[in-house]
């Protein structure tokens, strides 16, 4: 195996985006990020970039024209502009999105061109809810669809997109439902938002969702029992991680049980997998993760499966 270094992408942009009303996806999600990094001792450890701004052919590729000028052009210059209840757009929101899509273009550029083995982006604001044609749960475009778009442009006709967040990924599904290019693996908690009901009609979508309350073992069994034999069977070209650490027992806005030592164990079933099938290439998209210190310690242990043993703990 060949090292490659972990490529660490953000920018500043993404910390002026914020919904009124002490809402929970906020920049300070970010700065506990990063802090926690520091604090680890892993900051010395990544190659850090700044991530580029999405162009708009990027966004069409995935989004349909009026859903994109939707909100490239939205008017915020007298105040906020709500899309729906929980998707606010202020005036430093579209710059943040933009960042966030081109974040997952440039993982895929770093990845491909073996300059990176894990690109994890740092961004905000999530993507996975956004449908080709509406912004929702906190998402104005869908930052991994574009990753996955960007990879298939780049000559990959096999690509997987993991998704471990708390809600489904609903706006990934709408994307790229019955593309047989992508495969969608989800676990999820079900009942949650946004009561997804499945798509029987839709082979390449795994979905795995997990029973409230339940934790780490339910996780662990369906990765190996649904996950790991379709992976196989696929053996894409890139790994595409939507990372969502809401599914912590800690955090507010759900009920699954799961702990930092099963966020390490998650990143080292893909990145194993990734070794085995695709030279190593993950791209992972920060989704949600809504109390500040379990999101922080959730990502430090879901980086370190990545970084070797010899990183200080």
């Amino acid at each position: 195996m060949t090292y490659r270094p972990l490529a660490w992408i953000t920018h500043p942009d993404c910390l002026k985006h914020e919904m009124p009303g002490g809402h929970p996806e906020s920049p300070r999600r970010l700065v506990a990020i990063e802090d926690r990094l520091r604090a680890a001792g892993l900051a010395d450890f990544v190659d850090r970039y700044e991530a580029p701004l999405a162009p708009k052919d990027a966004l069409l590729a995935v989004h349909d024209a009026a859903h994109v000028d939707r909100v490239l052009h939205a008017d915020t210059r007298s105040g906020p502009f709500a899309h729906d209840g929980d998707t606010v757009q202020i005036d430093h929101t579209l710059h943040a999105a933009l960042r966030a899509a081109g974040a997952g273009m440039l993982g895929v550029d770093l990845t491909i061109d073996g300059k990176a083995g894990l690109a994890f982006c740092a961004v905000r604001p999530p993507g996975h809810h956004a449908e080709r044609a509406r912004v929702m749960g906190f998402c104005f475009f869908n930052n991994i669809a574009v990753a996955a778009a960007h990879a298939l442009r780049r000559g990959l006709d096999r690509v997987a997109i993991l998704d471990f967040d708390l809600h489904y990924g609903n706006g990934t599904a709408d994307v790229f439902m019955n593309d047989p290019r992508v495969e969608l693996y989800s676990t999820y908690q079900h009942p949650l938002y946004p009561y997804w009901t499945g798509a029987p009609h839709a082979p390449n979508l795994i979905d795995v969702p997990l029973a409230p309350y339940t934790g780490g073992d339910a996780l662990r069994n369906a990765v190996a029992e649904r996950w790991l034999p379709r992976l196989e069977k696929q053996r894409p070209q890139i790994l595409l991680v939507s990372a969502g650490f809401d599914a912590h027992a800690d955090d507010p806005l759900g009920d699954l049980r799961w702990s930092y030592d099963d966020y390490r164990w998650l990143g080292s079933v893909i990145d194993e997998v990734a070794q085995e099938c695709c030279d190593g290439r993950v791209v992972a998209m920060l989704e949600g993760g809504y109390d500040l210190h379990a999101l922080s310690r959730s990502v430090e242990s879901f980086v370190r499966a990545f970084l070797g043993e010899e990183i200080p703990v």
